[in-house]
């Protein structure tokens, strides 16, 4: 791959934290009470299939990377791919399962904070 492909995985892992903290923090303003989505509720699930997408997409990217860095970053990322897959079956907030929603998406948190820090270009 070119180098545009290789200085873009920090960009690529950049926009799928970006999109997860997003969501993990409208999800957290709801369920404190400090947002109300009513009947747009589905902003919530449309950051949720960006986050799924972007998270996928970077991952791929970086595991095509001829950069070890970003290869390196891929493999951190993608275990993030696994809350995420099973979080529309464990059981939403409104299913009454609020607790084990909010849990299984932090999850995904520890995976993002090590590929941001493993995508971070070298200090010279």
């Amino acid at each position: 791959m070119g180098d545009a492909v290789r200085t873009a995985a920090p960009a690529w892992i950049g926009a799928a934290a970006g999109c997860w903290t997003a969501n993990a923090a409208l999800g957290a303003g709801v369920a404190l009470g400090l947002v109300h989505t009513g009947r747009f509720r589905w902003v919530h699930h449309a950051l949720y299939t960006t986050t799924t997408t972007a998270t996928a997409a970077a991952t791929a990217a970086c595991a095509l990377s001829a950069s070890p860095r970003a290869r390196r970053a891929a493999l951190v990322l993608a275990p993030a791919l696994v809350p995420l897959a099973v979080l529309p079956r464990a059981g939403t907030p409104a299913q009454g399962h609020p607790r084990r929603h909010a849990l299984l998406a932090l999850c995904a948190a520890p995976c993002y904070a090590a590929a941001l820090a493993a995508a971070r270009p070298a200090r010279p």
